[in-house]
Parts: C-alpha cells; structure tokens; sequence
C-alpha cells in the first residue's frame, strides 16, 4: 500500500528502557492487521532484562497464570507519555476503565473479540483504543498514543502542545493485553477509517556487545533493548 514511503521522522515518546514486542522493524502489518491505522504501529513495554523470557511484571510466571497480576506489579504501568512533535491535539479521551489485574485467558478472549468482531461503523472506537490521544504532527499526519491509564491525560483538544512535552501515563485501557503504550502515526484523525504511516524514531540507543549505542532515525525490532532520555 505505502511501503515505498520514506518513515516519517518523530521523536520517541517515551523514556527509560523499553522493549518493542509488536514493531514494523520485524513484521509489516506490525499487528497483522491494516484496520484501525495500524499497519505500522508500535507497542512498548518496560521489562526485566535479567529475568528468563523477559517478563513485564514483577511476580512470577505461576502467579501471573494462576492469579493474574495487579496494574502496579507492571514495571510500565503509570510511565510518563511524552509528545512525539508539536502539535495540536485532536482528540483526547479519558474515563475509560482499566481493569485492575491482567488475566491470560479473559484477556486473550477480549483480543480475540475485538480483532475479528469490531465493527467500525458501530462499535465504540474506545472499546479497543480506551483511552488515547491523537495529536496532529503536520497535514496528513495524525499521532495516536493509546491504552493510556485512567484519569491520566494532561492535554484538552486544541490545545498546542510542544515536543517531549508530558501528555499521559501508560495504562491498560481498553483492548490491552497488560500495561503497554500503543504508538502509531495515521493519514486521519479517525482512528476507525485512517490508514498507517511508517516511522521511525530520530534518535535512541540500543544495547549490543556490552554497551550502549546511539542510532538516528532508526526502527527497532521486537528484540531490540532500546533507551532514550537517560
């Protein structure tokens, strides 16, 4: 569709180390789908680099599948979202529940449904984005920071808001497997007709032989151990 397209430079919204499991550095479309402008998009989560499979909690794989882990037991969850460009905010939707404990089986149920029943014309978009923000970076292009946690957002429509500038917290709201910021850029501001647009990040480090190393405009992949603003 736009794969000839050069990426479209942003900065990252993030900081701290963080982990790209669903990326367009590995797979195209990135979530298997190109509904919802997601062709292209990125999911990031924090997690223990020295622990076997990388877990993105802090209690053990027997808990999590027995019991579910609580929202604060996610290294990510509560993390400061910051604006990837200047820009105007679109959209900013908060007041979406998060539910309190992940939970495997519920939680793959609720994507299952949503990947293969979501019925844009009639579903409620916050149904799968839950809470989000969507700034416009420049004309034709839309940001979207998604899943972002309950009562978070600092930013109201219209308002003009600068690079690196703090606009939410990571959250698990909505169609979110555990605590995890959904980034992705957009041709429309509506997320239940727009179309991806590649990206990449203008600057980050990744970890390789022992040590960190700088990249520009770069994309990671789904085992890149990346940083940014530390």
């Amino acid at each position: 569709m736009i794969e000839a397209r050069e990426p479209i430079i942003v900065e990252f919204p993030l900081r701290g180390e963080w982990l790209s499991p669903n990326t367009p550095g590995t797979t195209i479309p990135s979530h298997g789908t190109d509904q919802l402008g997601t062709r292209y998009a990125y999911d990031f989560i924090q997690v223990d680099w020295k622990r076997t499979g990388w877990p993105a909690y802090g209690v053990s794989l027997l808990q999590y599948l027995l019991f579910g882990v609580s929202l604060n037991d996610y290294y990510c969850w509560g993390q400061d979202v910051y604006a990837p460009c200047d820009g105007i905010v679109i959209q900013a939707e908060d007041g979406y529940e998060e539910r309190a404990r992940t939970n495997l089986f519920s939680d793959i149920s609720n994507a299952y449904k949503n990947a293969h029943y979501f019925d844009p014309k009639k579903d409620d978009v916050q149904s799968v984005a839950g809470n989000y923000i969507i700034m416009k970076c420049n004309d034709n292009v839309y940001a979207a920071c998604v899943h972002l946690q309950t009562g978070s957002i600092q930013v109201t429509v219209g308002q003009d808001v600068k690079k690196g500038e703090v606009i939410g917290r990571v959250g698990h709201s909505g169609n979110s497997f555990a605590p995890h910021l959904h980034f992705q850029l957009m041709d429309s501001s509506d997320i239940a007709t727009a179309n991806g647009l590649p990206c990449a990040f203008e600057q980050y480090e990744v970890f390789q032989d022992g040590e960190w190393k700088k990249v520009v405009n770069a994309i990671p992949t789904n085992k890149d151990r990346i940083r940014f603003g530390s």
